[in-house]
C-alpha cells in the first residue's frame, strides 16, 4: 500500500485558524457525551463466527491523541465524541448503546421485557451491544423493537435482538412507520449496488484509520460490515397522536415523511418524559442529498416537523434522545437545540429559495450563502454528515433539476469525450499537469482536482495525472470538515494509488430481497434490461403467484419490461408464451436468487404451462450490476 502524504503548508494553516476561531473551550458536549456511562465492550471489537472483524473501535483510539495537521480540528472534535462506546444511561429505565455502529441501539426497560428501538446496522454488533447491555442489567426479554425509519441503520441488526420465531410467535412485536418495508427494500434494491458502492466512499470503512486515514463520518465512525437482516414489521404507525403501551410503557408517536427518510418517525414517553428525536435532530447538519445517492429530502417539511415536535413534546420533556450521538437534558436546553435545527433546515431552504428567483445557480448560492451568527456558532448546525455547501445544492435540484438554464450546459459532452477536448484545448496533458502543479503548491485544490480529473479520464493510464490527483484529494480531504467529505477524497486517493476497495457493506442481503413484493420482484428485473439487446424480442409471461392467489404479467417489448396484475386470473392460453406457477419465494429464489429452473420444475417446485425456453430468452437479455465500478477513473 502507498502511504498518504503530509499536510501541505496551506492546508496546516488553514486548520490552524479553525483552531483558533472555534470554540473548542466549551465542553458542554463532552460532559454530556460521557453521562451516564455505565460499561464498554472490552475490547471494543465485534467479530463474526469466522474470526473476520466486522467492528473495531478500538481502531480509532488515535484520537485520544492532540489534532494532528492532516485532521479539521472541528472534524477531530466531533470523531472524538462519536467514538465514545459503551453502554449510558439516558434516564429512569432509558439506555443507550452508542460506539459500536454508525446508528444507536436504545433500549427502554418495561415490566418484564426490554423495548429495543433501532438494532444498528448488522446482526453482529446488536448482538454485542444486547449482551453488553445484559452484563449490566440482567438477562430481561425483548418483548418489542421499533424501527425509526427505513435506513439500514436502524433495523439491519434485528436478527441480533430478536428472532423470526419469536416475532411469529407474539413474544415480540415490530413496530415501524407505515411504508417502511417498501421504502427500505426499494432503496437498498433498486439503485442498491450503486448506493453501496458509493458508501464505501461516503462511510470510508475501507480505509486505514489514523490521522492520514479515516478519522470518523461525522453521523456515526463507520459502517458494520456483518450481516444484515430485517424482520417484517407487525405494528404500523400511520398518523401523529398514535398512542401504544407496550410492556407497560406508553408511547406517542409523530409522523414525520419526507424528512430525513421517507418513512420515518419521533416518538415520546409521557411516563419518563422523554423524547426520542429518530434521526431529525442529531449534532450535526444532516444531509439533504446523501453523497452515497438518495432521493432529494425535502427541508421545508423537515423544519415544520421539527416546529411541530417542539409544541407537542419540548415543554413535557426532559431529556431528548436520537438514533445518532449523545442526548441532551434539561427542558430549556433541548428546545434550543430543536429550534436551532429547525431553522437550520428553515434557512437553508427559504435563501436558496429566495436566491434561485433571484436567477442564482445552485453552485453561484452554495459558494455564497452564509448562516446567521447563532446557526453558525452552535456545534450541532456544523456540517459533520450534510454541508452547507451540498445541501443547497440539493435544494436547487429538488426544485429546478440538473439544468441551470444555461443553454451551454444542455448538451454537453460526456466525461470521457469532455476530457479529451479539455486536455487539447489547454496545451496536451503535461502542460495541464504542468500548470497543475503549480496550483497544488499554490494551495488552489479544488482547481488541480477539476483539471488533473480531465487528464485521467483523456488518458485513463497517466500514472503522472493519477499521483497528483491523489495528492491532492487528500490535501482536500486533509480540510475538510464534513467527515463523509474527507472520506470521499481519501477514498478517491486510496484507489487511485492501491486500487478498488469495491463495495464493503452490502445492502442488498438476502433478508431485504425476501421483502420484496411481487411487484417489486419484477421491477428490480426490469432495472436489469438490456434495452438494445431486447429493442426487437416480445416475450410474454404470466405468473401464477401460488400462495397469493395473484396472476402478474410481464412482457417484454421494445426492450421494456411492462408488467402487472393480471384481472381476473391468465388470460387465453394464445396470448402468453408460456405461465409459471410459483411461490412469492420461489419467484425470487429463481429471478433474483440464482436458482436452477430446471432443477425446480423438475422437484415441482415450479410448474409450466407453454414454453419454458421463453423465460431463458428472457433472461439472456438482462446484465448484471457491477458492484466495483470505476469512480476516480472512466467506467
Amino acid at each position: 500500500m502507498i502511504d498518504p502524504r503530509a499536510a501541505s503548508a496551506a492546508v496546516e494553516a488553514a486548520n490552524a485558524r479553525v483552531a483558533e476561531t472555534l470554540p473548542f473551550s466549551d465542553k458542554t458536549d463532552f460532559t454530556d457525551a460521557e453521562r451516564g456511562f455505565i460499561g464498554a465492550l472490552d475490547p471494543g471489537v465485534v467479530s463474526g463466527p469466522d474470526g473476520k472483524v466486522l467492528w473495531d473501535n478500538d481502531s480509532y483510539s488515535f484520537l485520544d491523541e492532540e489534532c494532528p495537521p492532516t485532521v479539521n480540528p472541528s472534524l477531530w472534535r466531533q470523531s472524538r465524541l462519536v467514538a465514545k462506546q459503551g453502554l449510558f444511561a439516558v434516564t429512569d429505565s432509558i439506555y443507550q448503546i452508542r460506539g459500536l455502529d454508525l446508528s444507536n441501539m436504545t433500549l427502554i426497560e418495561g415490566e418484564s421485557g426490554i423495548i429495543v428501538v433501532d438494532p444498528l446496522i448488522s446482526r453482529e454488533t446488536a448482538a454485542a451491544g444486547l449482551a453488553l447491555y445484559r452484563e449490566h442489567r440482567g438477562d430481561r426479554p425483548v418483548v418489542a423493537v421499533i424501527y425509526t425509519h427505513s435506513h439500514i441503520d436502524h433495523f439491519g441488526g434485528v436478527k441480533g435482538v430478536t428472532t423470526d420465531e419469536d416475532v411469529a410467535a407474539g413474544r415480540c412485536v415490530i413496530v415501524a412507520p407505515t411504508g417502511l418495508v417498501e421504502h427500505a427494500v426499494e432503496e437498498n434494491v433498486y439503485a442498491g449496488t450503486a448506493m453501496a458502492r458509493r458508501a464505501a466512499y461516503m462511510y470510508g470503512a475501507a480505509l486505514p484509520r489514523g490521522p492520514r486515514g479515516a478519522v470518523g463520518a461525522g453521523l456515526g465512525q463507520t459502517t458494520s460490515t456483518g450481516t444484515p437482516t430485517l424482520i417484517s414489521p407487525t405494528v404500523s404507525i400511520s398518523t401523529t397522536g398514535h398512542t401504544e403501551t407496550i410492556d407497560g410503557v406508553r408511547i406517542e408517536f409523530q409522523m414525520t415523511p419526507g424528512t430525513e427518510a421517507p418513512s420515518e418517525m419521533n416518538f415520546y414517553f409521557p411516563d419518563l418524559r422523554a423524547l426520542c428525536m429518530a434521526e431529525n435532530a442529531t449534532h450535526t447538519l444532516h444531509n439533504l442529498l446523501t453523497l452515497r445517492g438518495a432521493l432529494v429530502r425535502d427541508p421545508h417539511v423537515w423544519s415544520a416537523y421539527l416546529t411541530e415536535s417542539i409544541n407537542r413534546y419540548a415543554s413535557r420533556s426532559d431529556v431528548l434522545f436520537a438514533s445518532h450521538h449523545w442526548p441532551t437534558w434539561g427542558t430549556e436546553r433541548l428546545t434550543e437545540f430543536m429550534s436551532l435545527q429547525r431553522d437550520l433546515y428553515g434557512y437553508l431552504h427559504d435563501q436558496t429559495l429566495r436566491r434561485i428567483n433571484q436567477g442564482w445557480t445552485g453552485l453561484e448560492i452554495a459558494e455564497s450563502i452564509e448562516l446567521p451568527p447563532a446557526l453558525a456558532q452552535a456545534w450541532h448546525t456544523h456540517g459533520y454528515y450534510g454541508s452547507v455547501s451540498h445541501n443547497v445544492k440539493a435544494i436547487y435540484q429538488r426544485y429546478m433539476g440538473w439544468f441551470d438554464g444555461n443553454p451551454a450546459h444542455l448538451w454537453e459532452h460526456p466525461p470521457v469525450e469532455s476530457a479529451k477536448r479539455h486536455v487539447e484545448f489547454m496545451g496536451g496533458s503535461a502542460e495541464v499537469l504542468r500548470k497543475a502543479r503549480e496550483s497544488y503548491e499554490s494551495g488552489d485544490f479544488r482547481w488541480v482536482a477539476q483539471v488533473v480529473n480531465y487528464v485521467i479520464f483523456a488518458e485513463p493510464g497517466n500514472t503522472e495525472a493519477k499521483t497528483l490527483q491523489a495528492d491532492t484529494f487528500e490535501q482536500l480531504g486533509y480540510g475538510a470538515e464534513n467527515g463523509t467529505w474527507r472520506n470521499f477524497y481519501l477514498t478517491g486517493a486510496y484507489e487511485l494509488r492501491n486500487g478498488s476497495v469495491g463495495t464493503p457493506t452490502v445492502a442488498a442481503a438476502p433478508d431485504i430481497t425476501a421483502a420484496l413484493s411481487v411487484k417489486q420482484v419484477f421491477d428490480a428485473v426490469s432495472l436489469r434490461v438490456d434495452g438494445v439487446s431486447a429493442a426487437n424480442s416480445h416475450i410474454v409471461i404470466d405468473w401464477n403467484i401460488t400462495d397469493e392467489n395473484i396472476v402478474h404479467r410481464t412482457e417484454l417489448s421494445n426492450g421494456v419490461l411492462i408488467h402487472f396484475d393480471v384481472e381476473g386470473g391468465s388470460a387465453d392460453a394464445g396470448s402468453v408464451d408460456a405461465t409459471f406457477s410459483v411461490s412469492r419465494l420461489g419467484l425470487l429464489g429463481v429471478l433474483l436468487g440464482g436458482a436452477d429452473l430446471g432443477a425446480e420444475i423438475a422437484n415441482g417446485s415450479i410448474s409450466v404451462a407453454g414454453d419454458p425456453a421463453k423465460l431463458a430468452e428472457l433472461a439472456g437479455h438482462l446484465d448484471e450490476p457491477d458492484p466495483n465500478f470505476a469512480i476516480v477513473t472512466p467506467t
